[in-house]
């Protein structure tokens, strides 16, 4: 549950694209604000500009208009080194198509993730092996990709996202290659990682996922929200 402590915010952001003569708003003076906590549903139809926002709010783009506010403070001055600390920092990610290295095992592509960190080799291995144990992959540390199930794909992309203890986690369609049974796990994973105080906003074509994990859903077309409501562990 959140604590209505505003973590992450939007005044007016826009994100406008050009394509020849024409001007696609992806993203069209969007007013948000996702608490500390929260678990946060976007849905809509393919081309309603959801993942757009997801990748701005994660600093992934940049927006054409508009502020993106974090912890209260402007993300709009920052350059790219702060930018990129944000990123390594505060924000997990997560996405449909698991981006897993295929020739490293499962606990080299966490520890990955701390690769930029201060951190000595033999910890970051150690804080990876660690984050698998916890996600129930004990017995996966030296499998590679190939070797695991698409559930355990998004679990070891899960562990790489939450390894350098991010405030938030961005699912951006995260069991959208998996099978019903693999999809109910994530999702219930996801819930139980919200419960225990992470922040998470997840990207989802599927509703029913968004109804049931989420204690809001937003639900967007052509680059607006046209709706929002609260989920059902609101």
């Amino acid at each position: 549950m959140s604590n209505n402590e505003s973590l992450l915010a939007t005044v007016s952001l826009s994100r406008y694209f050009t394509r020849g003569s024409h001007t696609i708003k992806a993203v069209d003076r969007i007013d948000l604000t996702i608490s500390a906590g929260e678990f946060l549903g976007i849905v809509g139809s393919s081309g309603s500009g959801k993942s757009t926002l997801l990748n701005l709010l994660a600093g992934l783009d940049s927006p054409t208009e508009g502020q993106i506010l974090f912890e209260s403070g402007s993300m709009n001055s920052w350059d790219r080194s702060r930018l990129a600390r944000y990123r390594a920092e505060s924000v997990g990610m997560v996405f449909q198509s698991f981006n897993l290295l295929s020739y490293k095992t499962a606990v080299e592509n966490v520890a990955m993730a701390l690769y930029f960190s201060d951190l000595p080799r033999s910890l970051r291995t150690a804080k990876a092996t660690a984050m698998l144990e916890r996600l129930g992959l004990a017995d996966r540390l030296d499998h590679r990709p190939s070797d695991l199930s698409g559930g355990e794909q998004q679990r070891v992309a899960i562990a790489r996202a939450l390894v350098k203890s991010p405030k938030m986690l961005f699912a951006d369609e995260p069991t959208g290659n998996l099978d019903q049974e693999n999809s109910t796990q994530i999702s219930e994973l996801l819930t139980e990682l919200n419960e225990e105080g992470l922040t998470v906003i997840m990207v989802t074509h599927d509703i029913e996922l968004a109804r049931k994990s989420t204690h809001r859903i937003i639900r967007m077309h052509y680059g607006s929200i046209v709706e929002s409501h609260s989920g059902e562990t609101e």
